[in-house]
């Protein structure tokens, strides 16, 4: 009886642990094989027949359809470069210039993966509407006020995730090194 009650508790014990990390694993994150340039992230083989279990189970998870290896990358950022979580009622600036890509998306999202409602049915920027500086340069502000030039609006929500669709790009395609060029900087310009 001792044995039996010993193993029982021996296998609830070990599937309350794996369910458990299993859980954490899928609710947060984990980044088996991301590839992070600054504060952006990203999972290149997500789209891939070699993904992860545990990339598997966010996607089905999530509902997200994953771009396909070879058609590009998707980067993901839930904080600034200096790890300052996204408020949506902070103004943050992202400045740079573009890794090597054909196209590219920059689109903000809640925590849920919904577009941010606001009141200019704003939610992204391409690469084709971009306007930039002379030297190819761009700022965007993420903000909950208007913002002269490239403004995406927060509607003032309390978090945010903003992710950086990259297609035809030599990122994390095969190689999985960021030799390839640096990601946009993001910064926080200011908090009430």
């Amino acid at each position: 009886m001792r044995l039996l009650f010993g193993s029982f508790f021996t296998f609830l014990l070990a599937a309350a642990i794996g369910l458990g990390a299993t859980w954490l694993t899928i609710s947060h994150g984990v980044a088996f094989g991301a590839l992070t340039i600054g504060a952006w992230t990203a999972w290149p083989k997500s789209g891939s027949v070699n993904i992860d279990p545990y990339a598997r189970a966010i996607i089905a998870r999530s509902g997200e359809l994953p771009i396909g290896m070879g058609d590009g990358v998707a980067f993901y950022a839930r904080t600034d470069d200096a790890g300052n979580e996204f408020d949506g009622r902070c103004t943050f600036g992202i400045n740079g210039m573009t890794p090597a890509a054909r196209y590219w998306t920059l689109t903000l999202y809640d925590l849920d993966g919904r577009l941010v409602a606001n009141a200019l049915d704003r939610h992204g920027f391409t690469s084709e509407e971009i306007v930039r500086d002379v030297d190819g340069r761009f700022a965007i502000y993420v903000a909950p006020q208007a913002r002269p030039g490239n403004w995406l609006p927060t509607g003032g929500i309390e978090r945010f995730v903003l992710v950086w669709r990259l297609y035809d790009t030599p990122i994390g395609v095969a190689t999985g090194t960021i030799k390839e060029g640096p990601m946009p900087a993001i910064m926080r310009k200011g908090c009430p």
